[in-house]
């Protein structure tokens, strides 16, 4: 239940929907294990578990969803091989070329050939829409994993206008004056990792971890030229995160004081717990979001 990473997504009007017509909205693509011959399967599922059965879940003010995906296991190197083997018996038994467009129709007949004996993997995103504060959290360090369930969200219901949030302090100038000027927020602690990159697409990536972040050696790189694109911080004594240029909070790492805090609730209560938990993580992940907000600048308009 604890987010590991968060890509926040502002709501551009207010989602009105209550938990009970969300569920009914997601029912209509509830997740089903792939067919035979199907390469994916999305589709949401009860995120406190399937004893508790309710597709999205209420508590103060935010609802909590879960998209389950499913894919076949195809390796490319088995797929190009066995198309190989048939263009050659091709070529060889009808004295002809085989063009792209004939080995693409091959390929395409060879991967439904093996969809069927192809294992399968699962997995899952969790996000929640906080109406209160209208923003929406998807626990997902891929921006093409979060886009997936924001489109599938959208085709559920119809409608669900979101944009990235836009500050009026470029991330990436603003952590290196941190590390430049020594002169971090307040309330955050600088961490002992980092990603440094040259200006221009073809610029060079200095990685460091775990090393003094304002030592001698990450001066010479920022005296170079080179600008913070990633930055390990902790906020508060209760989150640990690596924040990077384009406002993903990566490797979430909630301090085992805050974790703790429901352990009253009986482990046998599982959903109880699961519950308790949400509402602890959402509380301090909106805290945390509206703070970096803040750091950079505020919103554009």
């Amino acid at each position: 239940m604890w987010f590991k990473n968060i890509r926040a997504y502002r709501l551009t009007t207010p989602f009105d929907l209550s938990a009970e017509q969300l569920g009914e909205q997601l029912a209509q693509r509830a997740f089903e294990p792939c067919a035979k011959s199907q390469a994916l399967s999305l589709g949401w599922v009860p995120p406190l578990g399937e004893e508790a059965g309710e597709l999205a879940h209420a508590a103060s003010g935010r609802l909590l969803i879960k998209l389950k995906r499913e894919e076949k296991l195809l390796p490319s190197t088995v797929v190009r091989e066995q198309v190989e083997e048939k263009v050659a018996h091709i070529e060889h038994e009808q004295a002809r070329k085989v063009y792209r467009k004939e080995r693409l129709t091959l390929k395409d007949e060879i991967i439904q050939d093996c969809l069927p004996r192809a294992f399968s993997r699962s997995s899952a995103v969790f996000a929640y829409i906080d109406t209160r504060s209208n923003w929406v959290f998807v626990d997902a360090a891929s921006a093409a994993r979060a886009e997936e369930l924001l489109n599938l969200l959208r085709e559920c219901i119809g409608s669900f206008p979101v944009v990235l949030p836009q500050v009026n302090n470029a991330p990436s100038a603003t952590m290196t004056g941190w590390l430049a000027h020594q002169n971090l927020p307040d309330d955050f602690v600088l961490g002992e990792e980092c990603e440094l990159r040259e200006l221009g697409e073809e610029g060079g990536v200095v990685r460091c971890r775990g090393v003094d972040l304002l030592s001698e050696e990450v001066e010479t790189h920022l005296n170079a030229g080179k600008q913070v694109a990633r930055l390990a911080m902790q906020w508060e004594d209760r989150v640990k995160l690596v924040l990077a240029e384009d406002l993903c909070l990566r490797r979430l790492k909630f301090s085992e004081e805050l974790m703790k805090e429901n352990d009253e609730i009986p482990e046998a209560d599982n959903a109880a717990r699961l519950d308790a938990d949400f509402a602890l993580m959402a509380d301090a992940v909106t805290g945390l979001q509206e703070r970096v907000i803040a750091i950079f600048g505020g919103e554009a308009e």
